[in-house]
């Protein structure tokens, strides 16, 4: 049973900082590539991170310089460092996973961790 699994969501003032986690499960296959994705209230989901399992990198504009995306190839995990929180990230943050080799049928995304920045 493929998994995975967010952590870290909470309620913070704008200014502070969280640090989301994501462990992913059941993945036969290698993992080439992890992201974050965001969806805000009344808006579509998007991209907020992305790492591949060489370690390159790329971000959405509004977070650039103050979010860090990690990773740990060997666990199948990945991290979110967010600093200098807007009320604009407020949303519930979901995990992706890219399988070398995708499964039919097979979910690779996470439920969703609810991060709330308050004024």
């Amino acid at each position: 049973q493929v998994q995975l699994v967010e952590s870290g969501g909470s309620l913070v003032q704008a200014g502070g900082s969280l640090r989301l986690s994501c462990a992913a499960s059941g993945i036969i296959f290698s993992i080439k590539a992890m992201g974050w994705y965001r969806q805000g209230p009344g808006k579509q989901r998007e991209l907020v991170a992305h790492i591949t399992s060489g370690g390159s990198t790329n971000y959405a504009d509004s977070v650039k310089g103050r979010f860090t995306i990690s990773g740990d190839n060997a666990k199948n995990t990945v991290t979110l460092q967010m600093n200098s929180l807007k009320p604009e990230d407020t949303a519930v943050y979901y995990c992706n996973a890219e399988p070398v080799v995708p499964l039919p049928g097979v979910n690779y995304w996470g439920k969703g961790t609810l991060v709330t920045v308050s004024s």
